[in-house]
């Protein structure tokens, strides 16, 4: 691995793992390692993808809305609503790095993954 993608997948597996954090302990890690990013050119660039999952988080709706929100909102990352009426999701992008929170409306579970943004191979 690059050492620029390794920094970039320090920084995402940080913030990611701080706002499973945020909805409480237990979260299992479901995605961990490097992605061949452009299919139309394999192998040319690659980017990290990370992901945990709860399966009993705390409030997940409100703390998505009252701290998640606004505390990444104050670290520069764009918020933006994807939500369905299966599950709310939260989309969070900064510098090309992205990652997604979705909480399941009937049993409240979260999900959240993310990908760096792509480095050349």
């Amino acid at each position: 691995m690059s050492p620029e993608l390794d920094r970039l997948a320090v920084e995402l597996t940080a913030v990611i793992d701080g706002v499973a954090e945020v909805f409480g302990d237990g979260a299992d890690r479901t995605v961990d390692g490097e992605l061949d990013c452009d299919p139309t050119r394999p192998g040319q660039l690659l980017c990290w993808q990370y992901g945990v999952r709860l399966e009993h988080p705390g409030e997940p709706e409100r703390r998505l809305a009252e701290v998640v929100v606004p505390t990444l909102a104050e670290n520069g990352w764009q918020a933006h609503d994807r939500s369905t009426p299966r599950e709310l999701i939260a989309r969070f992008s900064r510098d090309g790095a992205d990652f997604t929170v979705h909480v399941a409306r009937a049993s409240h579970a979260v999900a959240i993954i993310g990908s760096t943004r792509p480095v050349p191979a």
